[in-house]
């Protein structure tokens, strides 16, 4: 698996240190930026990250800015993206077994960077359930895409 990762400017300090985490992991990651604590527009990030996760199979996105909210919601209108802002371990798992979520937006202010470890551990470790019920969910998520 490989991680497709980026920041605004508010993220920008997190998200070199999850750099650094998954370097330690030995997980192989892509960043788009930004490099830069001047302002940025955080949509201009999360969907250059979006859309190259939604293009490939085998990667994922880990998304970092004041909140995680606004990289998240941005990644969410990308067809066949699946994003989450989580906060702890237990919605990190969650989404993953039950969501099969494939982008993570994680919050770069004002959290402790071990709860942050171990969000993107967990998110990054568990598997997608495949349970009927929530091939089924994810079905019409995707069906209402095609529409659109």
């Amino acid at each position: 698996m490989r991680v497709i990762i980026a920041s605004d400017h508010a993220g920008l300090r997190l998200k070199e240190k999850v750099k650094k985490y998954l370097k330690r992991k030995k997980i192989e990651y892509e960043d788009l930026g930004t490099e830069s604590f001047t302002s940025v527009d955080y949509p201009d990030y999360a969907l250059k990250v979006a859309e190259k996760v939604a293009k490939n199979k085998n990667t994922r996105g880990i998304l970092v800015c004041g909140t995680g909210t606004g990289m998240t919601i941005a990644a969410n209108k990308v067809k066949g993206i699946r994003a989450v802002a989580a906060y702890d371990a237990y919605s990190a798992k969650m989404s993953r077994t039950d969501n099969d979520t494939n982008v993570l937006g994680l919050r770069g202010r004002f959290f402790p960077l071990e709860k942050m470890k171990k969000i993107i551990t967990v998110w990054l470790d568990t598997p997608f359930s495949g349970e009927k019920r929530h091939k089924r969910r994810i079905k019409k998520i995707r069906d209402y895409e095609m529409k659109r």
